[in-house]
């Protein structure tokens, strides 16, 4: 499909997807949703990419959802857009390849909860993360409620629900809501550094830690612990696990 609000490239196996809507401080409405949808249709197809970062043109990342289109919603309307977003922001979890999501500014609202479907965050040291909703008599509507508590604990995550404050990147990061605060200009730098890293990796391992970090949390510890150890044994029947191991005992790379 032609997109209007979303830029997509590829470059040494790492893929940069970028929400270009700075008009309207890249606030989510149906028609990000509609081709969000349609880049991961294509993004899953692309066996070179190795990782995915995704960042938002201007000066913020996503400033939130379109209030203005929002503001005549009804009930039945605003379940919709809700469970549009939540389907939606569930496919950054299960894509095969980390998502490293890149905060360039503001990250409020729905921009704070497409921050928090991605698997790690890197914010600029301006940047400004919140979800104001109850601004609106609203709550969260793309699983923030859910996920903000089990990043960064039931105290903290009503705390930030209940006063829509406002935090900055150092106190993101020391709630653990972000791993890393760049200079802005070397945010997407650094970002790509660690995705490169990260692509030097085994990836049947990456895909691996992924899925069962993932899977493990909606499961009991035995259950979580089951699945590893099940995971771990299938990888030793894998070339790649074959020739990392020989080449950590010969000490050089592996050839992946």
């Amino acid at each position: 499909m032609e997109y209007k609000i979303l830029q997509f490239k590829e470059e040494d196996k790492i893929g940069l997807l970028t929400i270009n809507r700075p008009e309207a401080l890249n606030a989510l409405n149906s028609l990000f949703f509609t081709e969000m949808n349609s880049m991961l249709d294509e993004i899953e197809k692309k066996d070179s990419l190795r990782a995915l970062i995704i960042t938002g043109a201007g000066k913020a990342f996503v400033a939130g959802a379109d209030i203005a289109e929002m503001s005549n919603f009804n009930s039945k309307e605003g379940k919709s857009f809700s469970e549009t977003g939540q389907r939606t922001f569930d496919r950054f979890e299960k894509l095969s390849i980390p998502v490293i999501a890149a905060i360039n500014g503001f990250a409020l609202g729905g921009g704070m909860e497409l921050t928090m479907a991605c698997d790690f965050r890197i914010a600029s040291k301006n940047a400004k993360m919140g979800q104001p909703e109850v601004n609106l008599g609203l709550i969260p509507g793309y699983a923030g409620t859910q996920r903000l508590a089990r990043l960064i604990g039931l105290g903290n995550a009503l705390y930030l629900l209940m006063t829509a404050d406002m935090i900055s990147a150092q106190r993101a990061l020391e709630i653990g809501l972000v791993q890393k605060i760049s200079e802005p200009e070397t945010l997407l730098q650094d970002a790509v550094s660690i995705a490169k890293t990260i692509a030097s990796k085994g990836k049947n391992a990456i895909k691996q830690v992924k899925y069962v970090t993932y899977k493990g949390l909606s499961h009991s510890l035995e259950e979580g612990q089951n699945l590893e150890a099940y995971s771990f044994g299938n990888l030793f029947d894998t070339e790649e696990t074959k020739e990392g191991m020989k080449a950590f005992l010969e000490k050089r790379k592996p050839n992946w």
